[in-house]
């Protein structure tokens, strides 16, 4: 079994570096990752990213998420703005269309499912 760490625990774990977000039209947003549990279609990680902006076109599967620390602006397809910040929990289901912002270094924890 693994064990999900704390929201604490979330802000400190180290992550490895994943590049640049594939994508991004505004800034350099460089991403690190730490994946806990990946399998039967079920991803649990922390995921961070430097400021930049990118969009999304028909997500493929669906992500659960609760940011942990930095700030920025996800826009729903239909122009609906949610502020990003600690303690804002996400949910992005399959087919999802928008777009990302972040505006300070962003974490979050995330669990997508096939």
């Amino acid at each position: 079994m693994t064990t999900i760490p704390s929201v604490a625990a979330a802000e400190t774990i180290e992550l490895e570096p994943a590049g640049v977000r594939a994508g991004a039209d505004s800034g350099n947003p460089e991403t690190s990752v730490r994946e806990i549990s990946s399998g039967k279609g079920i991803d649990v990680g922390i995921w961070e990213c430097t400021p930049g902006g990118w969009p999304i076109e028909n997500r493929p599967n669906t992500e659960v998420c609760s940011i942990v620390s930095g700030s920025g602006v996800i826009t729903d397809a239909d122009g609906t703005k949610r502020q990003l910040e600690a303690g804002t929990v996400l949910t992005l289901p399959k087919g999802w269309s928008g777009r990302w912002d972040i505006t300070s270094t962003l974490r979050k924890v995330y669990v997508i499912v096939a």
